[in-house]
């Protein structure tokens, strides 16, 4: 085989939906074969950037491409800490870029190299969310219309409250800023727009919620209890990561389906929950637990508990970053849903060959590697932005900080 080596990692920043992406790319001792990935972050994004730049580039030249394995653990390693999401976010870029050149050398899409198609189409779902019932079910009437089957159902955005519409809160004297939210009124407000939903849609179609972790054990339990009628296709991370092991008492109160991992960047976060048959959903985001090479693996410890797949797929993941994921999507059998946000024209426009869609299901081309270029003059027209930071700030009426 023939030997070619790393020649340069490279790290490009760019906004073209006015959300900060990170992608990298690494060049190699033959010109014409390059490879691109994702490291996007967005909340920590300078950060990723300088451990690409400074840490991982100048030990990764002069390695084969050929050896991924190799090298992902060698990057796993090389700072003794590891497991969080800056470093695992570096990792994952350069994971992806090198899978990227993989499917390239062997002319191949990477969904060929993993085994091929399982299935012929990627069954997607989106975002309804408003503040009010109806903006709610104007948008589910859109996506229907658009041919989706899959809608993730919120009011006022995680919590219920965005911009303090939807829930009147009564702050002490002197309470900081931040994105205030009643857990008794949100849990309320949530039953009722899903009794809504359900009396104006029918049984059809698949509902689902995200609790985004904000909700106390109890008030997780009482939530899944009220939303059982309503059928959900699951329940999303109802409790944050370092409290994983509770999805034990909460599977043993309810029947509703549970997703969890979004936050995951550890294995030592899935592993119980998964092979204890606490959770039927893994929902991880590639590039925060290290990108291609860890989730083949955490897809096939899946499989073997019965557990789908439903990867993360928010508007702060680059076209790459889908594509990787949508190839696992079509090659895994446990595969179960993918979150979808779409692409903007301006996406489309600095990363050529997004995957397409059609009647709810995404198609990926047919062409080598992750099959999404980038076009380095194109970014350029979109430079980083100051971005938004204030629905990470959640409290709670008296003014109490809570993680999202």
């Amino acid at each position: 085989m023939e030997e070619i080596i790393i020649k340069n990692v490279k790290v490009f920043v760019t906004a073209p939906r006015n959300i900060n992406l990170v992608i990298v790319k690494v060049e190699t001792s033959e010109p014409d074969i390059t490879g691109f990935g994702c490291a996007t972050f967005t909340w920590r994004y300078k950060a990723v950037v300088t451990a690409i730049e400074e840490y991982l580039a100048p030990m990764l030249k002069g390695k084969s491409v050929h050896n991924t394995e190799d090298i992902w653990h060698t990057m796993m390693g090389s700072s003794y800490w590891r497991n969080g999401p800056v470093l695992n976010n570096a990792i994952s870029g350069v994971d992806e870029a090198l899978w990227d050149i993989k499917g390239k050398l062997a002319n191949m899409p990477l969904y060929s190299l993993f085994g091929g198609k399982t299935r012929s189409g990627i069954a997607l779902y989106r975002h309804a969310d408003g503040n009010s019932i109806e903006e709610v079910e104007e948008c589910i009437s859109k996506y229907l219309e658009e041919g989706y089957r899959y809608i993730r159902c919120h009011m006022g955005l995680y919590g219920g409250n965005a911009g303090n519409v939807n829930q009147m809160i009564a702050k002490p004297e002197g309470a900081p800023d931040g994105a205030y939210f009643h857990p008794g009124k949100y849990r309320k407000s949530v039953v009722h727009l899903f009794e809504r939903i359900r009396s104006d849609f029918g049984e059809d179609l698949e509902l689902l919620h995200d609790v985004h972790e904000r909700l106390s054990l109890a008030d997780t339990i009482n939530l899944a209890k009220d939303l059982e009628q309503f059928h959900l296709y699951f329940l999303e991370d109802a409790l944050p990561p370092e409290q994983v092991d509770a999805f034990k008492m909460l599977r043993e109160h309810t029947t509703i389906p549970l997703a969890m991992g979004e936050l995951f960047t550890s294995p030592g976060e899935w592993k119980n929950v998964i092979q204890n048959y606490w959770i039927d959903y893994i929902r991880v985001h590639l590039s925060d637990i290290g990108g291609i090479t860890p989730a083949r693996k955490l897809a096939d410890f899946c499989e073997m508990y019965q557990v789908k797949t439903a990867f993360h797929g928010p508007n702060d993941l680059s076209p790459i970053g889908m594509a990787a994921q949508m190839h696992l999507d079509t090659s895994i059998h446990n595969f179960g849903i993918q979150e979808y946000s779409g692409f903007t024209e301006e996406e489309k426009e600095v990363f050529p060959g997004c995957p397409v869609v059609r009647n709810g299901y995404a198609y990926l081309s047919d062409k080598a590697g992750i099959g999404v270029d980038f076009d380095e003059k194109a970014a350029l027209k979109y430079p980083p932005v100051e971005m938004d930071f204030s629905w990470l700030f959640s409290r709670l009426p008296d003014g109490t900080a809570v993680r999202p």
